[in-house]
């Protein structure tokens, strides 16, 4: 079994979001929980609004099963 080599070629989506707050870990961690609690609520906007009908029954959650 060959070791996992870490590829630099291309940032990731960490290196990417921890450069936009010019590596601050708090800062990173901060704002995206503000994006994770934002998009809760806009899924909770998009429960009241949508009738059961619109999607065969199906409505949106907020948390992981």
């Amino acid at each position: 079994m060959r070791p996992l080599e870490k590829q630099t070629e291309t940032p990731s989506e960490i290196d990417a979001a921890l450069a936009w707050h010019n590596g601050n870990v708090s800062a990173t961690i901060a704002t995206l929980l503000a994006d994770c609690a934002y998009l809760r609520w806009q899924l909770d906007l998009a429960n009241c609004a949508m009738s059961s009908g619109f999607a065969r029954g199906w409505r949106p959650k907020t948390d992981r099963e």
